[in-house]
C-alpha cells in the first residue's frame, strides 16, 4: 500500500485572481513582519479567518476543522485541510500545505513543517481555544508565546486605499439591495419575502461587478413591527402590515469584505409618536456623523452623542455603541474591537479609518412609537473630515412605503 501522507502540497491548477493583487498583500505582510519584530516575534501562527483573509486572500469554510496561515521572516503559508484540495492554494497569497485526516493533529505537524521548534511563536490569543493552545506548545514547543492579535487588529483598521476602493464598491452593491427591498415591501409580504428580494438582487449586482470573486455569505436582515427591537433579530415570516415599522439591513461580502446599509422604514404611513422618535433617531445620525474626523475620539464622540439624546430624554432607549470598524468583517467572524464608538474605547480616529454612524433607540411594545429605529451609514476617515459612502436615503420623506 501506498503510505499515507501527513501533509502534502496539492498546487492544483493556477493562481486565481484575488481580491487584490499581489503587491497589496506583499505591503500587509512586511508590516506584520514589521510588528513581529518590534515584538520579539520570530514566527506568527495566525488561526482566525479575518487575519488568514486579511494577509493571504484565504477565506477558509471550518466546518469543524481548523485553518491557519504561517508567518515567517521570509515565507507565508496557508495550511487548510485535504477535503478542500486546491482551492486554498489557488485563492491564496502565498505557499499553501495541505495536512490529512489519516492521523489526529497533522494539522499541527503542518504547521511544525514551516515553524520549526523552539521559536518565539506570536498567536491569537483571541481565537486560539485552550486545546489548541496545549497543541501549539506540545508540537512547536516556543521559547516563548506573545500574544499579535491586538498589533494585527490596529494594522487592520488603517485601510490601504485599495481597500477602500473596495468598501465603496461594496456599498454600491448595498443600495441596489436597499432598492430593492424598498421596491417588495407590501402589505401581506412575509418578512422572508422582502429579504429575499434583497439579498437576490445584491448577489446578482455582486456577480456583475466582481466576475472573478467567490460568492458566499451576503445576506438581509429585514424585520417589522416587534421584531425590530433588536439589531440583529434574524428574519421570520411575519406579514406586514399597515402602520408597522420595518427595519431594513442589507449586508452584502465581496472577498471576506463586509459593509452594511440599515434604516427605519414604515409601511403605507407613519403615526405621530413614532414619527417623533425617528426623526430625532435620524437627528442623532446626522449629528454623529458631522463628529467623525480625524483627531476625534471614540468615547469622546460616544459621550457628544449622548449628550444629544440626553437633552431630548431618548438615551435611556439607546441600546448599544454608535458605529464600528468596516473590513474583513462578518457576523461570524473578525471584529476591530479597539475603533467602535463606545464609552470605553479611547481610539482616536485618523484618515484611511473606515467606521459607520449606526444610533439606533428601542421602545418597548406597548408604549406609544413602540419599536426599533435604526440608521446606518458607512463612513471614510478623511484628512479634514469624513466621506460618507452610503447612497440610500434615510428619514421619513423616502421610507415610507408600501
Amino acid at each position: 500500500m501506498t503510505a499515507r501522507p501527513e501533509i502534502y502540497r496539492f498546487h492544483n491548477g493556477e493562481k486565481a485572481l484575488l481580491p487584490f493583487g499581489a503587491a497589496e498583500y506583499e505591503t500587509r505582510l512586511r508590516a506584520l513582519r514589521a510588528r513581529m519584530e518590534e515584538l520579539g516575534v520570530e514566527v506568527a501562527v495566525l488561526t482566525s479567518m479575518h487575519n488568514i483573509a486579511y494577509y493571504s486572500g484565504f477565506l477558509y469554510c471550518a466546518f469543524g476543522r481548523p485553518y491557519g496561515l504561517v508567518v515567517t521572516a521570509d515565507a507565508d503559508v496557508t495550511i487548510s485541510a485535504g477535503i478542500d484540495a486546491g482551492q486554498p492554494w489557488r485563492r491564496c497569497h502565498g505557499d499553501n500545505i495541505t495536512y490529512t485526516d489519516w492521523q489526529r493533529d497533522n494539522y499541527w505537524r503542518a504547521i511544525l513543517s514551516v515553524s520549526g521548534e523552539g521559536r518565539a511563536i506570536g498567536y491569537e490569543t483571541d481565537h486560539l481555544t485552550l486545546l489548541q493552545k496545549s497543541k501549539l506548545d506540545s508540537f512547536l514547543k516556543p521559547s516563548k508565546a506573545v500574544d499579535i492579535a491586538p498589533t494585527t487588529m490596529v494594522q487592520r483598521m488603517h485601510k490601504s486605499r485599495a481597500e477602500r476602493d473596495l468598501i465603496r464598491r461594496c456599498c454600491k452593491v448595498a443600495d441596489v439591495g436597499g432598492y430593492a427591498i424598498r421596491d417588495a415591501v407590501k402589505v401581506g409580504a412575509r418578512e422572508i419575502d422582502v429579504a429575499m428580494a434583497g439579498r437576490d438582487a445584491m448577489e446578482l449586482e455582486i456577480a456583475r461587478a466582481f466576475p472573478d470573486a467567490e460568492y458566499r455569505d451576503t445576506w438581509v436582515w429585514f424585520q417589522s413591527g416587534i421584531n425590530t427591537d433588536g439589531a440583529h433579530n434574524p428574519v421570520t415570516a411575519r406579514q406586514l402590515g399597515r402602520g408597522d415599522i420595518l427595519s431594513l439591513n442589507t449586508f452584502p461580502m465581496i472577498s471576506g469584505y463586509y459593509v452594511a446599509l440599515e434604516r427605519t422604514m414604515f409601511v403605507g404611513e407613519v403615526d405621530a409618536a413614532s414619527l417623533k422618535i425617528w426623526e430625532a433617531n435620524v437627528a442623532a445620525h446626522e449629528y454623529g456623523m458631522s463628529l467623525l474626523r480625524p483627531d476625534a475620539s471614540c468615547a469622546e464622540i460616544t459621550h457628544q452623542i449622548n449628550d444629544f439624546l440626553a437633552e431630548r430624554d431618548l438615551l435611556q432607549y439607546r441600546t448599544f455603541g454608535y458605529g464600528h470598524s468596516f473590513g474583513v468583517l462578518s457576523h461570524y467572524y473578525g471584529r476591530e474591537a479597539g475603533l467602535e464608538l463606545r464609552e470605553d474605547v479611547d481610539t482616536v480616529l485618523e484618515p484611511g479609518m473606515v467606521i459607520s454612524m449606526e444610533p439606533m433607540l428601542t421602545l418597548a411594545a406597548g408604549q406609544p412609537g413602540a419599536g426599533g429605529y435604526r440608521e446606518h451609514d458607512v463612513l471614510i476617515i478623511t484628512e479634514d473630515g469624513s466621506e460618507d459612502i452610503t447612497g440610500y436615503p434615510y428619514g421619513p420623506e423616502f421610507n415610507v412605503v408600501g
